[in-house]
């Protein structure tokens, strides 16, 4: 069974909207283990700050099947399918790694190419699997991370909301 990471992003009232996807991924996929929380500033266009982390678990549920249930979270959380690429949203779950498969469609790209380029995937991903090597690269996460610029990029560790009752 491959093994899947996922980032999770939100400026639109982030911490409830991550603690539903949070919620929401351990329901779809039992066992589903997370990082700790970052934020960081708006990439791409002006805005508030976003809260990240990722996601990781195991999974015998195929790739598409994987990316529907991604994007009905989204849906729970107010995500327009429609909405505007670099804008504000109340919830962004990106497909990582999806074990060490190497793909590229017209709609999804694996491993995602801005891994090796935002932090907020990068480093959250390091905190949870930093021996998981790379499928293109060949070098550990937790090495890429040590190579990256990450003053140029800062993360701030934010403290999760508690669950809801």
């Amino acid at each position: 069974m491959p093994e899947v990471y996922i980032a999770a992003g939100s400026n639109v009232e982030p911490e409830k909207h991550l603690a539903l996807a949070a919620r929401e991924l351990s329901r779809a996929f039992p066992g589903t283990r997370f990082s700790p929380w970052y934020r960081n500033r708006a990439v791409g266009f002006e805005g508030e700050d976003f809260i990240n982390f990722v996601a990781g678990f195991t999974t015998d549920v195929l790739l598409e099947q994987v990316i529907e249930r991604l994007q009905a979270i989204e849906g729970l959380c107010g995500r327009a399918r429609a909405a505007p690429r670099w804008a504000p949203r109340s919830m962004d779950l990106d497909m990582l790694l999806y074990g060490q498969s190497v793909l590229q469609t017209a709609t999804l790209r694996l491993p995602r190419p801005d891994l090796l380029k935002r932090a907020y995937m990068l480093g959250p991903l390091a905190d949870l699997d930093p021996g998981l090597r790379h499928p293109t690269e060949g070098v550990t996460i937790g090495e890429l991370w040590r190579r990256f610029d990450q003053a140029a990029h800062p993360l701030t560790r934010v403290a999760p909301p508690p669950p809801a009752p």
